[in-house]
């Protein structure tokens, strides 16, 4: 594990109190790209009725604050080396009383353009990277660090449309989530953070990850359960069909997958919690169970049920009041005894329906409202939101039944 020296020396924020709704904001890393920026977003939070911020210090695999790990952010381009963005984001939120979550996408490690910096994660280990099943049969004749398999594997996603954000790293191969791991334990270690906040903690879909060390874990993890006569069968035949083990044992490869993500997550959170006591472990979900257990392979409901994670997000993003209302009480259900941040969608409905959806949220047994975003809601870098100001009222009702069962105080 990789221990650095600490860079920030103030203390986190104090926890939530009992009984105190999370009132969050989620802000993008565009606006971390400058001190100015970021004292006018804390700013505006402050006014806006927020007491927490989700910062995003980790979009595409590249750092917006100090890491022996991974690269510069491009946004952070022209700005002095000693800039570091998150420390400045805690020491003006605390100072004016919000706490920080650092939001970090998991698996999202690149975009739809290759990383520019050869110390990128994708760069330095491509052999980590989720690989679907469409491109099994050129991915796995090619060298992982020869230029033509990223290229492949770029192209590929391009062309897959809105569905594939970009590379993903996969949580399967013990390197890569080590790898992980140490970037969240650089992290907490280094910043007095309040809470971390995973996002993408999950598979594109579960067409990934057909990898050439996924495959390789699979057939091992197979091999007790499996006779040796079955074995060279299925070994024989992987010669011309690389894919016959999974196709062999289809639920077991679908709980193969699901269980190493699970690992994952479970994983971060106890380093989080083993680094720094008191933070805060959440993750961003589908509002869907179900959906997310089957078709994106996160298994969220249990990642609550066992204790894995502090509070569940779901990204309930419906803009039907009903269908909005229907899924934060379906991922109510789903997560059991934690509590729910819900997200409202704001940045895809006027402010007297986003209002509605904070009420509605609510009512439906939320204990914590996550506005997205502040990026999308304000009009200039000087964060002026004639938005926020009009949302805020609905932000600031008393809401009802908020106890100590929905506080997240760990």
């Amino acid at each position: 594990m990789v221990v650095l020296t600490t860079l920030v020396h103030a203390r986190p924020a104090d926890p939530v109190p009992t009984g105190v709704e999370t009132r969050g904001l989620w802000v993008l890393r565009h606006t971390l790209s400058s001190e100015d920026r970021i004292r006018a977003m804390v700013r505006t939070a402050q006014a806006g009725g927020f007491n927490t911020i989700l910062v995003q210090v980790r979009g595409r695999g590249e750092a917006l604050y100090r890491s022996a790990l991974e690269p510069r952010a491009a946004e952070l381009d022209g700005q002095p080396a000693e800039f570091d963005p998150l420390a400045v984001t805690i020491d003006v939120a605390h100072r004016a009383g919000l706490r920080v979550h650092a939001w970090i996408n998991l698996d999202l490690v690149a975009g739809a353009t290759l990383p520019r910096s050869r110390d990128h994660i994708a760069s330095r280990h491509p052999e980590w990277l989720m690989v679907p099943r469409d491109l099994v049969g050129t991915e796995l004749r090619t060298d992982p660090h020869s230029p033509a398999y990223l290229g492949q594997l770029m192209r590929w996603t391009r062309a897959a449309g809105d569905g594939v954000e970009g590379l993903y790293l996969s949580p399967i191969p013990a390197g890569a989530q080590t790898y992980t791991a140490d970037v969240v334990h650089e992290l907490v270690s280094r910043y007095p953070l309040d809470g971390v906040h995973l996002d993408y903690a999950r598979y594109p879909d579960d067409g990934f990850d057909y990898s050439a060390i996924a495959l390789a874990e699979f057939r091992a993890n197979r091999l007790a359960a499996t006779s040796a006569a079955d074995r060279q069968r299925l070994d024989q035949r992987a010669a011309s069909d690389p894919l016959i083990w999974t196709k062999t044992f289809p639920q077991g490869w679908l709980a193969f997958r699901r269980d190493r993500l699970t690992a994952l997550v479970g994983r971060l959170a106890l380093e989080a919690r083993a680094t720094r006591p008191g933070i805060i472990v959440s993750a961003a979900v589908a509002p869907s169970a179900e959906e997310a257990r089957v078709g994106r392979l996160q298994d969220w409901s249990l990642w609550a049920s066992s204790g894995v994670l502090d509070v569940i997000c779901p990204m309930a993003y419906a803009t039907d009041l009903a269908a909005f209302s229907a899924e934060v009480a379906g991922a109510r259900a789903s997560a059991g005894r934690i509590p729910v941040w819900t997200s409202v969608g704001a940045y895809l409905l006027p402010v007297a329906d986003a209002s509605a959806h904070v009420r509605a949220a609510r009512k439906a047994g939320a204990a914590g409202i996550l506005v997205f975003s502040y990026d999308s809601l304000t009009t200039s870098d000087a964060g002026d939101s004639s938005y926020l100001t009009a949302l805020r009222p609905a932000l600031l009702e008393s809401p009802s039944g908020v106890g100590a069962r929905r506080s997240a105080t760990r």
